[in-house]
Formats: structure tokens, sequence, C-alpha cells
């Protein structure tokens, strides 16, 4: 990479770390602060601490996020740590100056809805370019390499207790909506990051692989990777398929197998993210 690559690479990068923390800003600041709905994490109980203490939102979501910074910086890396630090001052600035909207809807569950997908298209962005604003996923991962849980059970632990926590400081109601935005900014922040052009990877094990190669290539425009294995029982040679589609593409890619050979073993798993190679769709002539 060039050094003008570079740059251009780094300015994208924070930029977009600084657009994804001003967005969430206005997912809190206009929709959920205003009816009393909180998000999972350290945003969650920051919002409760201002709420009973009066103190700016901002200082103390800075205050509380700093030790776990320096884990994150310990455990994950320099890079990391500075990308997050620069997502959460920006985060922090923005909820203490962004202007809220009076009266901009009144209906909670409307606030709770918009608000998480507002929210989590901002945190998704952050998280797609390399930063975090939530502590509780640094002490997820770091408690993810110790024990048998999963990164993404430990946060679906602290929430569930951070989110029940805003029924004693607000009302039941409001902790059950809290509930909402956040599996619903959860949805959000998938989407962010996979895209709605989710991909696919599929393997096929057929019979008759280069009949069914042939016909993927010239009705979905998608290229096919042919590997050699061996069946476990039988022992006979076989040609495994693989290929990359959307997930759009998954009922006529089950039509062409069909077609061919309805005996055919396949199997679809998510990819989360694709890199190089010709992973972009031909053009079908």
């Amino acid at each position: 990479m060039t050094k003008k690559s570079k740059f251009f690479h780094i300015i994208k990068k924070y930029g977009f770390l600084f657009l994804g923390s001003v967005i969430a800003a206005v997912g809190l600041e206009i929709f959920l602060i205003p009816n009393q709905i909180i998000d999972g994490g350290v945003v969650g109980i920051s919002i409760m601490a201002a709420y009973l203490t009066g103190w700016p939102l901002g200082l103390i979501l800075l205050a509380l996020n700093l030790p776990f910074l320096y884990l994150g910086y310990m455990q994950i890396g320099k890079t990391f740590a500075i990308s997050t630090l620069f997502s959460i001052v920006s985060l922090a600035y923005w909820v203490d100056y962004l202007i809220p909207v009076p009266g901009f809807t009144n209906d909670v569950f409307l606030a709770a809805v918009f608000g998480g997908i507002i929210v989590g298209i901002g945190v998704g962005m952050i998280i797609r370019y390399g930063g975090s604003l939530d502590g509780t996923e640094i002490v997820a991962i770091i408690l993810g390499k110790r024990t048998g849980f999963s990164v993404g059970e430990v946060v679906m632990f602290f929430n569930i207790f951070i989110l029940s926590s805003a029924g004693l400081v607000f009302s039941w109601d409001k902790a059950m909506y809290s509930l909402v935005a956040y599996f619903v900014a959860f949805k959000a922040i998938d989407i962010t990051i996979d895209g709605l052009d989710e991909s696919k990877a599929v393997f096929i094990v057929s019979d008759r692989p280069d009949e069914i190669a042939e016909v993927l290539l010239a009705r979905l425009g998608r290229g096919v990777t042919i590997l050699h294995g061996e069946g476990g029982y039988t022992k006979d040679d076989k040609k495994i398929l693989y290929s990359v589609i959307t997930r759009l593409e998954i009922a006529k890619l089950k039509a062409i197998i069909n077609e061919i050979d309805e005996g055919a073993f396949v199997t679809i798993n998510n990819v989360h993210e694709v890199m190089g190679g010709r992973v972009k769709k031909r053009a079908i002539h």
C-alpha cells in the first residue's frame, strides 16, 4: 500500500467512525433518551446515571469507558483502542451538543423501533471500520477467551442485566421498550456490517459436478471452485463444488441443482465478509 493510498484509507476510516458516532447520537438524543428508553452496554448505564445525577451524558459516557479502553489497548491492540477512543469521544461530544428535536415522536414504540434502527446503523458503521462504542464488548472478548462462553453470550448477559435495570430507574414499561430497541439495534448492526446483499457459501457434492458448475456459471453468473475429496464410506473420488452467492440467489440455485441432480448433497453457510478473488457476479449474455 502506497503512502497516498494509506492516507486516504485512514481518512476514510475515521470519516466513517465520525459519521457512525453522529448517527448513533441522533438515535439516542432524538428518539431514545427523550422517551426514557436506554440502549445496552455502557451507553445504557450512562443514560441512567445521567438521569439520576443530572451530570452531562457525554462526560459520564467517556468516564465509564476509559477503564475498558485500557483493557482493549492491553488485550486487543493499539489500533482498536485508538479507533474506539475516537468513536467514544465523538459520541460523547454529540450527545451533549446535538440539539434534540422536541416532540419528534411521543409514541414510545415508534421511538424504540426507529431509535434502535438509527443507533444500530451508527454502531454497525463503527464496528465495520474497526471501532466500538461499548466497553462491555471488550470485556466480553476477554472473558470469551478465558471461559467457555461466546462473546455474544457474554454481551447478552450484561445487556439483560442493564436493560432490566431500566425498570428500576424509569418504569418496567420503559424497560420492555428498551428491550425492543436493543433487539432492533442488534439486527440493524448486523445489516450494516454484512449488508443487505448477504453472501452465502455453498458446497455441492454431486455425481454430475461438471454439468452443475457449467449451468451455475451460465445462469447465475457465478464462478465455481472445484475441490477434490473422497467419500468416507465408498472411498470414491469426489468433486466438491464451492461457490459464493447472495441470499437472493438461493432459491434459483436450489432449482438449478434439482433440475440436474436431485440427489446432490448441498450445504449453505453464512459468509460474514468476502475479499479478493472473482467474487463479483459476471455478466450473463
